[in-house]
């Protein structure tokens, strides 16, 4: 399966260096919304949505004052949303098959209703949690402006099914989707919470969605985190204990499995563009591998 990364509008909150920790950049901060876009065998598999159409075009109406215009900042434009992406890859918004959703969070979901024949794979408990909205940070997170005309839910329970994965449980295959794609609860950030893990040709990525906001949160020999991304997590957390919890396994897995698992998550502008510059050079590799006689390449060895 080829796998694109897609960042699907850049959010830009106050605090510059002190919300994403890049050096030797100045003004307010840049932090992703990073999905992926999986050309499988029966159409393609979008890993989260990021901000959608009707979030630029009408943003003060699908949108929260208070993560709009106070804490995100968006930098909302046509050309970043995934669906006018995938068009510049030559594909059409029908043949986006399945969308899986890591939450339904505004930055996560906002483009549901550009793919309204995509199939759309959640935890139950998420979906719940989305559309109950008890708490005022749930009705300001939850946006069903951005996925109330959506009927095709495909909801999987979080407790006791599912099988291991690299010591997770509760792994959950995917109806209708190759194995290679597997949902992992990650409860914390919200009740419902998931990762997303997809096999490529060179191991598994996990998209460990909001799990965790920065690089070296997991770094298992020093963690750090910035001030900022500290304080937001701490804002927009459902269950504290759980968040941390899950947050020590993915470090876990890391230390432990790094060969074989790509851990990254929805924001962090660094893993971002790692993960895009060896996928931009995963394809120049193939495409010379193919143009180019065996005989005639250049091997730096």
């Amino acid at each position: 399966m080829r796998i694109h990364h897609l960042n699907c509008t850049t959010l830009c909150p106050p605090g510059g260096r002190l919300m994403d920790g890049r050096r030797g950049f100045r003004g307010p901060a840049a932090l992703t919304c990073h999905c992926l876009l999986v050309e499988g065998a029966n159409g393609l598999i979008l890993v989260d949505t990021g901000f959608g159409l009707q979030d630029v075009l009408h943003p003060q109406v699908r949108q929260s004052p208070l993560f709009l215009d106070m804490l995100c900042r968006p930098q909302l434009h046509e050309g970043a949303t995934a669906i006018r992406q995938i068009e510049r890859m030559g594909f059409k918004a029908q043949d986006v098959r399945d969308i899986v959703l890591t939450h339904l969070d505004f930055d996560h979901a906002g483009g549901l209703d550009d793919f309204p024949h995509a199939r759309v794979h959640l935890l139950a408990d998420e979906y719940l949690a989305a559309t109950a909205r008890t708490s005022p940070l749930d009705r300001q997170r939850y946006r069903p402006e951005q996925w109330m005309h959506e009927s095709h839910w495909v909801t999987y329970p979080t407790g006791q099914v599912g099988e291991r994965w690299f010591g997770f449980d509760c792994v959950r295959d995917l109806k209708g989707l190759p194995p290679e794609i597997l949902l992992v609860p990650l409860v914390g950030h919200t009740l419902g919470h998931a990762g997303v893990a997809v096999r490529s040709g060179s191991g598994w990525l996990l998209h460990a969605g909001d799990a965790y906001f920065f690089h070296g949160e997991m770094d298992s020999g020093r963690y750090r985190c910035t001030p900022g991304l500290r304080a937001y997590q701490r804002l927009m957390e459902k269950d504290r204990p759980m968040r941390l919890h899950n947050q020590r396994r993915l470090r876990q897995l890391k230390r432990l499995h790094g060969d074989e698992v790509t851990v990254f998550c929805a924001h962090d502008s660094l893993e971002f563009e790692r993960l895009e510059s060896r996928e931009k050079h995963t394809e120049t590799s193939a495409f010379r591998s193919f143009v180019t006689p065996p005989e005639q390449q250049v091997h730096p060895f």
